[in-house]
């Protein structure tokens, strides 16, 4: 070492080192991946910021006291801009940030908050204003890639569900910077000419830029304009866009859009083939039963000419009793009568005429019992047993 060499104090090079590096990287903006993140009690944030070849410690002071439109944490991908200090005490230098802001997902994510919460703010997702879809939709319309599997998928659930239901599938981009417009002109035209009953917005699941052209806000509004009740079926369950909070209902996927609005549909048909069955049950019941009560009926039922013929039969039995029941009392009163005859015939006074007697009587017809009854000149008439004879008392 040369003896005339001036020696440097570690502080002197350090400053030294600060003043030159320091004003040359006054203002610069660095991306990569943030690790290592360490929040202070005193709010502020410490990190390192690396990519594959290098890592840089970063400082951000006052971060817990800003408003954060996202929230720092390891592994996201963000852009800094600040200035390079060296920090004396440990001999490194750092950048001091006074600005973060997330790159990728996490800038997608940043701008889908704020246009989410403008969009709230004016009432797009308010529930007052969303429709109920209509229970029996006989026409739907589809905007979606006609070539894509959601649309398969739908229609093929809706031919096996509901295969009286209209399809119209509206052709557009579901992805890429022009499928927003496209979309949002689609909608504009389904409403404007009517088609279909309700409008379902349809495509299949995807990472968040692949899904991003449904958090357009043209698009946003032309779903809350449009006339026709709007279902939002984009991607999977998981994902969720602006269009989901807009439209009138939000299906999980696009299958599952297919099977809501031909819900009502299965449950109609399930419950008529329901009555349908129980209605021929009980018409067969009906039947057996009325079957069972006829021949129930009909074995006890008489043939009318078989009962005529009864009645007939009983008839000709009643007048042969009437007729025996006559002869045999007629007989009876002609012996009573035959008794009484004699019994008059031998009590008779006209008996004792078959002696030799007479019976004299007067004129009008009272008889005789004493000839002191008689005087000279009366008139008798006089009864023998074989005829009468008139007579005139003389003395």
């Amino acid at each position: 070492m040369r003896a005339d060499a001036r020696d440097l104090s570690v502080s002197e090079l350090t400053a030294k080192i600060r003043g030159t590096l320091e004003p040359a990287f006054s203002d610069v903006w660095v991306r990569g991946e943030v690790s290592n993140y360490r929040p202070a009690p005193s709010g502020h944030a410490y990190f390192t910021l690396k990519d594959a070849g290098a890592s840089l410690s970063v400082a951000c002071f006052g971060w817990g006291a800003r408003k954060r439109a996202f929230e720092l944490k390891d592994g996201i991908q963000i852009l800094c801009h600040g200035k390079v200090s060296v920090y004396p005490p440990r001999g490194n230098y750092q950048l001091s940030a006074d600005h973060l802001e997330p790159l990728g997902a996490g800038a997608l994510q940043l701008e889908f908050e704020n246009l989410k919460a403008k969009l709230d703010s004016e009432g797009l997702f308010s529930s007052a204003r969303k429709r109920p879809i209509p229970r029996y939709p006989r026409w739907i319309s589809v905007i979606t890639s006609p070539s894509g599997a959601a649309v398969r998928d739908m229609v093929s659930i809706l031919e096996r569900r509901a295969p009286r239901m209209r399809v119209t599938v509206v052709p557009a981009l579901v992805q890429g910077d022009q499928a927003a417009a496209q979309i949002a002109r689609a909608i504009e035209g389904v409403g404007k000419h009517r088609i279909g009953e309700v409008l379902v917005l349809a495509r299949g699941g995807g990472s968040i830029e692949d899904l991003w052209c449904f958090n357009d806000e043209r698009l946003a509004r032309a779903i809350a304009a449009c006339p026709i009740p709007v279902i939002s079926a984009v991607g999977h369950e998981i994902d969720f866009t602006i269009s989901d909070f807009v439209a009138d209902l939000r299906a999980p996927t696009p299958s599952a859009a297919a099977e809501i609005v031909s819900q009502a549909w299965v449950e109609t048909e399930s419950l008529v083939q329901d009555l349908t069955a129980r209605l021929g049950q009980a018409m067969r019941r009906g039947l057996v039963m009325r079957r069972q009560t006829l021949q129930h009926v009909a074995a006890r039922l008489i043939n009318p000419r078989d009962r005529l013929r009864e009645q007939a039969q009983r008839l000709d039995e009643l007048f042969a009793r009437l007729g025996r029941a006559m002869r045999i009392s007629l007989e009876r009163k002609s012996s009573i009568l035959a008794r009484e005859e004699s019994t008059l015939r031998a009590l008779s006074p006209l008996k004792v005429l078959d002696r030799g007697y007479l019976i004299a009587a007067a004129e009008g017809g009272t008889v005789v019992g004493s000839a002191r009854d008689l005087r000279v000149g009366d008139r008798l008439s006089l009864r023998f047993k074989d005829g009468t004879r008139q007579a005139k008392i003389e003395g």
